[in-house]
């Protein structure tokens, strides 16, 4: 969505390995920002090394927001994170600092660039068991009752992956309503807001490259003691944090399903089909009006690029209005 409205925030996204966290921290040093996590794996406790969640210490530096949320066994929804993130974008505002959002969860972002609608009242007995059956559902199965029960929202769900496509179901099965349109009919319960957005970008053949060295690199760090760690701790291939790229893959290494050299070559293989999807939803979501940048550039040039974006639009849309302001 396209307002005419100053900018409230900075968006900072790209396909995974662009160095968004890197930036961020980064444009912490020469504005005075706080950082709301765009990633739906960073939410979950205890998966921090195989998510690529920044370190302790530098949440002491800088403060971050939507990190260690739920536990691995929770869902977290793009419905939730919209919710949530308009309530940090306030508070962080008030503080007199910028919220920047960095991330590449695509639906993360258009949650917050789209109105929120009300949501219809469900069974939550019914949905839990709903929710159950649909878990034991492969991609294909998915997509394809998501086509029959929702074909307006069939594309977008699909290319969600399968919590999205679940959640396309549910509504449908248990309102009687697509949710496609219960977005276009419900009353609102938040505006859209308004924000700068930067787009990392690499080239294919870079991000291949880096999501090798990252996956070495993440096995090196303890990813293989992470994943055992959350599977003594009772969590399993279903529950919607570990299906995440690189848990699931460790964890059939750990079952002695396959060597480890085969289940690092298979996280490499997923994240690089991630990292397509990625690129094929910022080519056909994003608004015109987004910003790129060369993530081959050095951090500081980086970062002097997106501030001298944040001041440009702000000289451009002149003055906020009063009553013209977003409801958060």
């Amino acid at each position: 969505m396209i307002s005419k409205l100053k900018p409230i925030f900075i968006a900072l996204t790209g396909p995974t390995t662009s160095g968004k966290t890197q930036l961020s921290c980064a444009l912490a040093r020469i504005l005075e920002i706080e950082i709301i996590s765009m990633d739906s794996r960073q939410v979950y406790k205890g998966m921090d090394i195989g998510t690529d969640k920044v370190p302790a210490d530098v949440r002491t530096k800088v403060r971050h927001h939507g990190l260690d949320l739920v536990q691995p066994n929770e869902r977290y929804s793009a419905g939730r994170f919209a919710r949530d993130a308009r309530a940090w974008i306030r508070d962080i505002i008030k503080r007199d600092r910028v919220p920047v959002l960095a991330g590449g969860t695509g639906f993360f972002l258009r949650a917050i660039t789209e109105p929120i609608f009300a949501e219809p009242p469900v069974d939550s007995a019914r949905l839990k068991m709903l929710r159950r059956y649909l878990s034991t559902l492969d991609h294909r199965v998915l997509a394809k009752w998501v086509g029959r029960l929702d074909p307006e929202r069939a594309s977008l769900a699909i290319d969600g992956g399968p919590q999205r496509m679940s959640r396309t179901i549910e509504m449908a099965l248990l309102t009687g309503c697509p949710l496609s349109s219960w977005h276009r009919e419900s009353p609102l319960d938040a505006m859209a807001l308004t924000g700068l957005i930067i787009q990392l970008e690499l080239s294919r053949e870079e991000i291949d490259k880096r999501i090798n060295e990252r996956v070495t690199y993440m096995v090196e760090q303890g990813l293989v003691g992470e994943v055992r760690s959350l599977l003594e701790a009772g969590y399993t291939f279903d529950d919607p944090g570990m299906t995440a790229t690189g848990y699931r893959e460790i964890a059939q290494y750990l079952e002695g399903d396959q060597t480890l050299e085969e289940a690092m070559e298979e996280i490499r293989k997923n994240t690089r089909r991630y990292a397509r999807r990625q690129l094929t939803w910022f080519r056909n979501q994003l608004p015109s009006t987004v910003r790129i940048i060369d993530a081959t550039a050095s951090i500081d040039l980086q970062a002097t690029a997106v501030l001298d974006a944040w001041v440009e639009v702000h000289e451009q849309t002149g003055p906020q209005i009063r009553g013209d302001e977003p409801s958060l």
